[in-house]
């Protein structure tokens, strides 16, 4: 029997105030919470509480025969504790439906799975832990921040007891193979779940663009599609942001609506339902395995790590925060190692992205900066003071000189 295994990402960064090099030495408190207030309401308001209670009427209607999956970040519940507490508590209730998987994340959705391993494995170790507090879960199946794979992080994640991992369909790696099966990773034993980029972009990206000439999108119209893949696929992965709903497609494009009659048209063929990603993987074995000869991510048409690495600020950016991770950790300063873990966060680094075309579009989307080059000072001049000030580096490197 085929499968939707819907998974959902839930993200929001601390975002940075305007940081000027004046306020280095002087002003050592680095983020703009009335903007992250305001944002995290905003979200919550269009997306994260009318989407929740319109998941919670699925799985209560379809008595349980619903079920979906997310990966909700550390920084992203602080916010929702902080900021719009009624939004964790519609997370804890759908937890409560036992529909519901939590699955593995970076505590503070960062690069450090393919910068520094020891701090990837502390923030996994981390965020398991917040999962279990918060929804009674300890994760089995993982993705890592923007669904960013190789062999190697499949490795590091299936040694942290892990048995699967969700990353991206890209073609290179697939090749003529479907991204509708689940595979076996380099790590013997270690299953993936590859997100079928095509059926999930048409609802995350596609969904109201009126040039699509598959325009308009409807239930039924993607239900077929879903069905043709009968025969020719165990599971149909649809991953995407959860902001999707209400947020990147507004309210009034239909979306809700969308949502709330796809469940029936999908299950009206008898051979489908809906399934978690640790219940995908109970369920088939791999029938291949498959090998991830370079990092993939879901971001851009590229699919790979040039989002956050792509141009010369950006792996200077990257390289000195992560050059100072020894440093910090060594101190055990619980609020500097939270400090650092915050500034880790890849949407610092992505919008610093300086690509043109449609990509160039998205970045600017989400960017609060008027350039990629103003991201690029504004976090550098935190980061210079986090360094001189919080961890005092250059009076200990005077006083040994």
């Amino acid at each position: 029997m085929p499968s939707v295994c819907f998974y959902f990402q839930v993200h929001q960064p601390f975002r940075l105030k305007h940081y000027p090099f004046f306020n280095i030495g002087k002003d050592h408190k680095y983020f703009d919470d009335e903007k992250n207030a305001t944002i995290m309401r905003k979200v919550a308001r269009k997306c994260y509480l009318p989407t929740n209670r319109a998941m919670l009427r699925l799985i209560d209607r379809f008595e349980g025969k619903f079920r979906i999956s997310y990966a909700v970040t550390g920084v992203a519940i602080e916010q929702m504790r902080d900021y719009s507490p009624e939004v964790l508590d519609s997370f804890v209730a759908l937890a409560k439906t036992g529909c519901v998987e939590f699955v593995g994340e970076t505590y503070y959705h960062s690069l450090s799975g393919v910068y520094d391993e020891p701090e990837f494995r502390d923030q996994v170790s981390k965020h398991g832990k917040l999962m279990k507090k918060y929804f009674n879960q300890s994760p089995t199946v993982f993705r890592n921040t923007e669904l960013i794979y190789n062999d190697r992080v499949g490795e590091i994640v299936a040694s942290l007891g892990y048995k699967g991992m969700i990353a991206e369909g890209a073609d290179d790696i697939l090749g003529w193979r479907s991204p509708n099966f689940v595979y076996e990773s380099s790590t013997p034993g270690f299953k993936l779940l590859l997100k079928n980029y095509r059926l999930s972009d048409d609802i995350a990206f596609r969904f109201s663009n009126r040039a699509w000439p598959e325009f308009p999108l409807t239930a039924p119209k993607f239900a077929n599609w879903v069905h043709r893949i009968s025969g020719n696929g165990e599971t149909l992965n649809l991953f995407m942001d959860y902001e999707t709903f209400g947020e990147h497609q507004w309210e009034s494009t239909g979306i809700f609506e969308f949502l709330d009659h796809l469940p029936a048209e999908i299950m009206k063929h008898s051979d489908w339902d809906f399934r978690t990603p640790s219940e995908v993987l109970e369920r088939h074995q791999p029938v291949a395995p498959i090998s991830f000869g370079r990092t993939v991510s879901w971001a851009d048409v590229d699919r790979d790590l040039t989002a956050w690495q792509g141009n010369h600020m950006q792996k200077s950016a990257l390289a000195q925060i992560y050059e100072i991770g020894k440093e910090v950790r060594s101190r055990n300063n619980p609020a500097a190692l939270d400090l650092w873990r915050k500034l880790q966060t890849s949407d610092h680094f992505y919008y610093m992205c300086t690509k043109w075309m449609a990509d160039g579009d998205v970045h600017a989307y989400f960017s609060p900066y008027g350039s990629p080059y103003e991201a690029f000072i504004n976090f550098m001049n935190v980061l210079t003071d986090f360094r001189q000030s919080v961890l005092n580096l250059r009076a200990r490197k005077e006083a040994t000189a």
